[in-house]
This record gives C-alpha cells, structure tokens and sequence, in this order.
C-alpha cells in the first residue's frame, strides 16, 4: 500500500487520522446542538437544524474549523467547552506504534492539520503525539484550509520537501484530492475514523489504511 523507498517526506493529519474522530463528531453533532438549544430557549431538533445548516455552509471553508469564528457565531465558549469534555479524546489503535516506527526512520514527519490551534493544543495536552513530530502545522497558521492549493504552496515555502516524494494520510476525501491535484506523490486515506461509526466502504481512488500496524515503515 506505501511505497516506503520512495517516500522522504510523511505528511499526517491529526483527526479521523491519528486521533479518534468520535470525539469532534459527537461535540459538533451532539455537545454544541445541546449547548446551544440550552442557551437559546430552543427545543433540540430545531437546535440540531440551525447548526448542521450553519456547519454546512462553512464546510470545506477555514472558518469550518476555526473556534473563534465559531464562538463568535453561536455566542457559545467553543474552546472552554473542548476543554471540559477533553477526557474523551482518544488516540487510533496502532497510530502510537506508526508513530514511534517513523520517529525512528530517516523520514521528516510534519503533522498537517486543520485544527485551529486551541484545539491542537488541547489535543497534543491530552495525548502527547507532538513528541513524534519534526514540525506541526495548523491551516490557521497560512490563513488557507488544505482543501485549497494554497495551503500547500505555503506548506512547501514553509518547509521545503519534494511533493513527489511525499505521504499524506487524512481521512477527509476533498484534502487527499487537493494534495493530489499539487502533486504529492502517494495520498493514503483511512478506513475507519470514527469508532463509533462502520468503517467506510472503500469506493474512492486512494488506498485506504485499516490498520497502521500493517504499513509500518
């Protein structure tokens, strides 16, 4: 599946990839509705539709990721509320392993995420993944979502590397397109980046990682 001899540079998203993705699935679907619905006078269903059509409209976008902008919009604390319910975060079986494998390689390891920075740091705070890394780069610190081109030309005038000899892993379908279309060399997605969900039928181009402790490098 990775054509590790041909890889120098490995690009890693942080959520549905390395990190549970049940935990950002439950707060946006379930957590912030509540909160909302709570703070509006609102019954849940109709709290659950203002902030899907909301989070919609946004998707793809760096305000679909971004707290402050979402503070701003709900009138809702999103980062203290990330905070409380952090003891839910949770690492992906194997993703430690993978992690300490390519720590030991001769490969740069650059975690690519479009976490705003509240939330990676929360996250790095409770996992400690940050130890694995040679750099970590936030979409927010370019002003551009990977969905867009120009999140990597920043990324390769940032931190130099061959595209061509490139892996990215991240489980969203649009980012792995985007990376394509700049030329990475080898974009893999994930299979199952919600435990709390089925694992995704594997209908797209790219292959698909089940299980890390079966690509290791």
């Amino acid at each position: 599946m990775i054509d590790w001899q041909s890889v120098d540079t490995v690009l890693l998203d942080m959520d549905g990839t390395l990190l549970d993705l049940e935990f950002d699935n439950w707060f946006w679907q379930k957590h912030v509705p509540e909160c909302y619905a709570r703070q509006q006078g609102l019954d849940r269903a109709e709290a659950d539709r203002i902030i899907h059509d909301w989070i919609t409209s946004h998707l793809g976008t760096l305000n679909w990721y971004c707290l402050d902008f979402w503070t701003a919009e709900l009138g809702l604390e999103i980062a203290s509320l990330k905070r409380e319910a952090g003891d839910r975060i949770a690492v992906r079986p194997g993703a430690d392993t993978f992690l300490q494998a390519l720590k030991e390689s001769d490969k740069q390891v650059i975690m690519v995420t479009n976490a705003h920075r509240d939330a990676l740091d929360l996250k790095v705070e409770r996992t400690g993944i940050d130890r694995y890394f040679d750099e970590i780069v936030s979409s927010h610190d370019y002003g551009h979502a990977k969905e867009a081109q120009s999140f990597w030309q920043h990324l390769q005038r940032h931190l130099p590397f061959d595209p061509a000899r490139a892996l990215l892993v991240d489980d969203s379908l649009p980012v792995l397109h985007s990376a394509q279309l700049y030329g990475i060399g080898q974009p893999v997605s994930i299979l199952h980046p919600d435990s709390s969900l089925p694992k995704r039928d594997h209908t797209h181009p790219f292959p698909a990682i089940d299980d890390f402790l079966r690509v290791l490098p």
